[in-house]
Parts: structure tokens; sequence; C-alpha cells
């Protein structure tokens, strides 16, 4: 992935488009990563991907509460307490 400098993708922004056609393009601030720019089509993909992960933990969640593989807060405190005071 290349890398850029703010100022230097500031600059360059209408290139910085062209190559995010083709790969990410990360940028930095003072040495630091801040933002990654991709294509629309990297995005909508990446997108979909996340929203299909939400809804399988959903229907993951869903499926525990059905099968009453649940625990209350207390409980989790509980042990969690008994595991550190040890």
């Amino acid at each position: 992935m290349e890398t850029l400098s703010a100022s230097d993708a500031k600059r360059e922004f209408g290139e910085v488009l062209i190559k995010a056609q083709h790969a990410p393009v990360r940028i930095n601030r003072n040495g630091k990563p801040i933002a990654v720019v991709i294509s629309v089509e990297e995005y909508t993909q990446f997108k979909a991907l996340k929203d299909e992960h939400l809804k399988k933990a959903i229907e993951e969640g869903i499926a525990d509460l059905q099968a009453g593989k649940v625990t209350d807060g207390k409980t989790v405190l509980d042990k969690l307490r008994k595991q550190v005071s040890g």
C-alpha cells in the first residue's frame, strides 16, 4: 500500500484519487497513519462484508437466547471477581 504524507496527499489529491482506484492509499500526518483512501467499489465490498458479519453476529446472539445460552451481568461479574481475588 502506498503511503503519502497529508501534505503530499493534499497537493496531489487528483493523483491520490486515481491511485485509489487500483489500490488503497494510506495518508500519514506527522508520521502517523490517519486515513486510507479507497475506491467506491472497494468501500462497497467492505461495507457489505461488515454488514454480513454484523448480521451473522446478531443471528448467533438470537440463537443463543433461544437456546438459553445466556448469563446475566451479575453472574458474570461475580465470576470475574472470584477469578481476580483468586
